[in-house]
């Protein structure tokens, strides 16, 4: 894998990513004032060689990341290296990633025609055909191999590394985790799916390969997030709540092991259940 160009940014200083407000609160009968942390989310638009193609709700943080992990995750290249370069701008309080892919793929990415507003970390984001919308990734490879006691420490520490979530109670996280070695990389952001194409593009612009790792995320395993996982090859994929059914066939058909309901002393094990081993002897 080859590092992209480093990303430019013409934006000044770094939105808020949280405001305090008054509210009142009640609790066991009694109403008191008091001042709360509250998530900022913000339009941000992705555009591909001047040309405007989704406009995404998303936390205001590691936007550069998000603009690489979703170009590769939603399959507009094949590979890391055909994304060119990414560019942020902030003009009047919009934000705008720039992104410059391979010719060929510029191609295909018009004739796509997408041109749409996203609701918070949307992952069907206004796909024109079912074809475009259920995606199958190629299978993964044999990847990592882990144990139960790893993935559970691996949740613990994640708990432990969510500083907005702890603020505002109310953003998703994804990270990507090391056989032997736990939490490498940490994202988070109001929807689910840009954590996780915040986490892909993170590995990428550091040069690290993604498919000697594992994911968790502490939101549901719905298709989208299993295709994402399986698009960049990684081959393990671990969530805070539930899958859907069309996510465990996708992971099925993909080779992927999805874990599910991956929480302190417990987990359900949807599909390819062979490189999470339960019995610490094997």
């Amino acid at each position: 894998m080859s590092a992209i160009p480093e990303a430019t940014s013409a934006a000044p200083a770094s939105p808020e990513l949280r405001s305090e407000v008054r509210v009142q609160r009640w609790i066991n009968g009694k109403v008191e004032s008091a001042l709360d942390q509250v998530a900022e989310e913000q339009p941000v638009a992705l555009s591909y060689h001047g040309i405007p193609y989704v406009v995404m709700l998303a936390t205001p943080a590691d936007l550069e990341d998000l603009a690489v992990g979703f170009t590769w995750s939603e399959g507009l290249v094949d590979k890391p290296s055909e994304i060119r370069s990414v560019e942020l701008f902030n003009e009047r309080d919009a934000l705008e990633l720039r992104i410059g892919i391979d010719t060929e793929h510029f191609s295909a990415l018009l004739r796509r025609h997408r041109n749409l507003t996203g609701r918070t970390g949307c992952g069907l984001c206004g796909a024109e055909t079912i074809e475009q919308a259920i995606r199958h990734p190629a299978p993964v490879a044999q990847g990592v191999t882990i144990t139960a006691d790893e993935l559970h420490a691996a949740l613990a520490e994640l708990h432990t590394r969510q500083p907005l979530n702890a603020k505002t109670g109310s953003v998703h996280a994804a990270a990507w985790a090391l056989p032997g070695k736990g939490i490498q990389v940490v994202r988070e952001d109001v929807g689910r799916h840009n954590a996780l194409d915040k986490v892909i593009g993170a590995l990428v612009r550091a040069d690290i390969d993604c498919t000697q790792g594992y994911l968790l995320i502490t939101s549901r395993a719905s298709y989208e997030m299993v295709q994402k996982a399986a698009t960049v090859g990684i081959t393990l994929l671990a969530a805070v709540s539930a899958p859907t059914a069309l996510a465990i066939r996708l992971a099925d058909a993909a080779n992927l092991t999805l874990v599910g309901f991956a929480r302190l002393h417990q987990h359900v094990l949807y599909a390819h259940p062979q490189r999470l081993l339960t019995d610490p002897a094997l």
